[in-house]
């Protein structure tokens, strides 16, 4: 019996792997999409966004003044819409990658600005803020692995070679 069972998972495993080769990145690279044009959907309407007032102050304060709070909301609703359109419709992706990774340098400087916001014990306990910001890792990292693609890199699912052990290479 389990002979039969792994001889069922043998046959299955590539095809599953297959197809997440096939559409891993372009689901990631929609997902992601999703995620900022929500987000930044949300910026146009006042007090809808839990990190409106923490994003607003850094962007107000990086900007030694010249923009409002109230400029700084829209700015940012707007760069967080159009990363996301770029994302979810896989146009101008080197330049919508550079506009994430630009915003995303901004998230984290709240964590500089504002660490009394962002911790309640410096440096290891987040304020939900604080977990907010950190969260942007994955963001970043996905925007990472999309970044891998943008000229024709992508996914393979192939089994180890013989001799290699899986995700170490043979030297």
């Amino acid at each position: 019996m389990k002979a039969r069972w792994l001889a069922v998972y043998h046959q299955i495993d590539p095809l599953i792997t297959g197809w997440m080769a096939r559409y891993g990145i372009s689901l990631l690279r929609i997902s992601l999409g999703i995620v900022f044009l929500w987000f930044g959907v949300l910026k146009f309407f006042p007090g809808l966004s839990p990190a409106e007032s923490l994003a607003t102050r850094t962007i107000t304060t990086l900007s030694l003044g010249l923009l409002s709070a109230d400029a700084a909301r829209i700015l940012l609703a707007l760069l967080e819409t159009l990363i996301g359109l770029g994302l979810m419709l896989g146009l101008y992706l080197r330049a919508t990658l550079f506009l994430l990774f630009f915003q995303m340098l901004g998230t984290i400087t709240p964590i500089f600005l504002f660490p009394h916001e962002v911790f309640t014990h410096i440096p290891y306990a987040p304020t939900l803020e604080g977990q907010y910001i950190f969260k942007n890792l994955v963001l970043v990292s996905a925007g990472l692995v999309i970044g891998a693609t943008v000229r024709g890199g992508r996914l393979v699912a192939e089994p180890p070679r013989e001799g290699e052990a899986r995700g170490e290479s043979g030297s």
